[in-house]
């Protein structure tokens, strides 16, 4: 498994669009369609493909944000998507924790923050897994709110 991200750009948006989860997991993520329609509206969404090689398996997208979370901001993980035929071959996990580390070292926070429908248990387990952990919060959908604490080095 050769995996990285790349920016989503006029140059791969086509091959992005045509992504798909499993019909079993609709509702549990947004589409790449509506992520990047949102991401087009606020500059701080940062929209990614996830490449296995050149080929491209999933999606994520995340951001900083100051506003609603002052002082100190926050930093989410907002969407992570692997595309129905990769699915159940260890790209979810391996993105994750490729995800993981781009933000620890592109934004230096001591959190990292993810939302997710209380159904959607294998994400739950496989985010669970890699450190992440409810905090009581709900955000502006409903969602439970799940934080990542970022080890000291």
């Amino acid at each position: 498994m050769d995996l990285h991200f790349q920016p989503i750009t006029d140059k791969n948006r086509e091959t992005a669009l045509k992504l798909r989860i499993s019909p079993k997991q609709k509702g549990y993520v947004e589409t790449v369609e509506e992520c990047l329609a949102e991401a087009a509206h606020n500059r701080n969404w940062r929209p990614v493909g996830i490449y296995d090689g050149n080929v491209m398996v999933g999606f994520a997208m995340y951001g900083f944000f100051w506003w609603p979370y002052l002082p100190f901001g926050r930093l989410w993980l907002d969407r992570l998507l692997i595309d129905e035929t990769f699915q159940g071959k260890g790209y979810g996990s391996a993105a994750l924790s490729g995800l993981l580390n781009r933000l620890k070292q592109e934004y230096r926070c001591s959190r990292i923050y993810l939302s997710v429908i209380r159904e959607n248990t294998t994400a739950i387990t496989m985010y669970e897994k890699s450190g992440f952990r409810f905090n009581g919060e709900r955000d502006i959908h409903g969602e439970h709110v799940m934080v990542y604490q970022v080890k000291k080095q």
